[in-house]
């Protein structure tokens, strides 16, 4: 093998186009907890390198689906429902697609390593889990965790 066939990162030469190539700084991976604006969650490149405005969407969008994760986990979309069982299944099955994808998307947020982005996804579960899972604002709920009934806590299901 010569030195052009050595893959891009591996420590071999950047493929050459003939054309020119725009540098750009490439950040650290981080493998442990780090505190600061300088991160890439998600996507290469996003939020970017000091620029904290972006930094602060990047976490408000990891709080909306760590919430959004929590609502469709306690969802009753089909409550008293008359529709056919194939019909159920196929919402169920997409609800539980859609949960599992955003469930997925706040983890690989959450390999980014930075703080910032784990406190707001843990917010965001709490607060999404007190609106949405808590009896907080379902009577019948808060009734059977008071009486001793229901669990303080709903079975996490896999």
């Amino acid at each position: 093998m010569n030195s052009g066939d050595h893959m891009h990162g591996m420590g071999g030469p950047p493929p050459s186009n003939g054309t020119t190539m725009m540098h750009r700084r490439h950040m650290m991976m981080h493998m442990t907890f780090f505190w600061g604006k300088n991160a890439e969650i998600l996507f290469d490149g996003w939020p970017g390198y000091d620029n904290l405005g972006m930094y602060i969407l990047a976490l408000v969008v990891v709080f909306l689906l760590a919430l959004t994760v929590e609502g469709l986990s306690h969802c009753k979309f089909l409550r008293g429902t008359t529709a056919a069982p194939a019909v159920v299944g196929m919402v169920q099955t997409a609800l539980y697609t859609v949960r599992i994808g955003l469930g997925y998307l706040v983890m690989l947020a959450l390999m980014s390593f930075n703080v910032g982005v784990f406190l707001v996804a843990v917010l965001g579960h709490g607060i999404g889990f007190f609106f949405f899972g808590s009896g907080a604002f379902n009577k019948q709920t808060a009734a059977a965790a008071v009486s001793g009934k229901g669990s303080d806590l709903p079975p996490v299901n896999c």
